[in-house]
Order: structure tokens, then C-alpha cells, then sequence
């Protein structure tokens, strides 16, 4: 079992496409990834607003499928950590609490600003923004990063993607550094395949 637990805030599984591969990502056994109830909540009711052709059910199901899929990855009983606390977002309490509670090192979130190293430090957990975490991945196990990105790229199905367009999509949520790194293992896994 891996030694890293990394905690996903709500803004990295709220995108599909991020979510998707971060789940590929958490399945290589090279982290443990963990969420939270709260957590879950607010990646699907964000969604719900912003996109009416999604229903709960379909969502929830979504929800199911992560909180199976990964071995203990849902933090409980961390409440009680909410009210000592002091973040510049009082509503980015229970993500720390929860990270807290769950062991982290890592919360993976695109806010870094509302999570202060000078906080978190005391709990040796580190804020990393999703690019800087998946790049830290792929230079511990290049390999295994890249057969979790064609696992993930060969289960889109509608549409299909190539391995461009794939990339495309991860670089518009915010990942170019390791879209980057990708883009060149994929060019060297081709180059040997010809």
C-alpha cells in the first residue's frame, strides 16, 4: 500500500475530464487517494447548478462508483477538527479537517490560495494544484502515470479520443506541465511501437 494519501478537493473532481483521470490515476496504487462526504457534495451540487442536462441520480451514481472503487477512501468523523481552524474561506475548513483526519500529506486543489502553507504546515499536509501533483507522479513512476493516462484516454468512448485530443482535453483543465511530460512519453511508446 502506498504511502502518500492525497485528499481531492471538490474543485478537481468537479470537471469530468480531471476527475476521471485523477480516479485512473488513483487506481495505480501509487497514492491513496480520499474525499469526503462534504466533499463529494459540493463537486455535485456545483455541477447540478451549472449543468441542468445532469440529474442527481446519474451523479450520485458517479459518487458510488469512486467511494467503491478505491479502498478507504472516504474520511469520516472529522467534524469536530472544523471549528479549530482558521482559513482565509471558512467554507475550506472541512477540506482540511477532513485531510487532517484522513492522514494526508497532500490536498490536491486548484485554490492554493485559499489553503496557506502556513497552515497547513503544522499538519505536515502540502496544497499542490492538480498539474504539480500528477508531474510529481510521473517523475516518481513515469510508466505507470502513462499507462493510467491510455487506460483512462481508452475508456473514453463517446467520443473516442486520439491521443492529441486526449491531451487537449487534460491541457484545458489546467494541466500543462504534465501534459507536457505526456505528450512525451506517449511520443516515445509510439516511437517504439514503429
Amino acid at each position: 500500500m502506498a504511502a502518500l494519501i492525497a485528499f481531492y478537493d471538490a474543485n478537481v473532481l468537479y470537471p469530468a475530464e480531471l476527475r476521471n483521470f485523477l480516479m485512473h490515476l488513483a487506481l495505480t496504487g501509487l497514492f491513496r487517494a480520499k474525499w469526503s462526504a462534504a466533499v463529494h457534495e459540493e463537486w455535485i451540487s456545483n455541477l447540478l447548478k451549472n449543468r441542468p442536462d445532469l440529474t442527481r441520480e446519474k451523479l450520485e451514481r458517479t459518487r458510488q462508483l469512486m467511494d467503491k472503487a478505491t479502498l478507504d477512501a472516504l474520511v469520516e468523523g472529522y467534524e469536530d477538527l472544523i471549528p479549530t481552524l482558521s482559513l482565509p474561506d471558512e467554507n475550506d475548513r472541512h477540506v482540511v479537517a477532513a485531510a487532517i483526519r484522513g492522514q494526508a500529506q497532500v490536498i490536491v486543489t486548484m485554490n492554493l490560495k485559499d489553503f496557506p502553507s502556513e497552515v497547513l504546515q503544522q499538519y505536515e499536509i502540502e496544497a499542490l494544484h492538480p498539474d504539480e501533483f500528477i508531474l510529481q507522479l510521473i517523475d516518481l513512476a513515469p510508466d505507470v502515470v502513462m499507462d493510467a493516462a491510455e487506460a483512462h484516454r481508452r475508456s473514453l468512448k463517446n467520443p473516442p479520443k486520439s491521443i492529441e485530443e486526449f491531451l487537449a482535453s487534460l491541457e484545458a483543465q489546467g494541466l500543462p506541465k504534465s501534459v507536457a511530460a505526456l505528450r512525451t512519453l506517449f511520443q516515445r511508446t509510439t516511437d517504439i511501437q514503429h
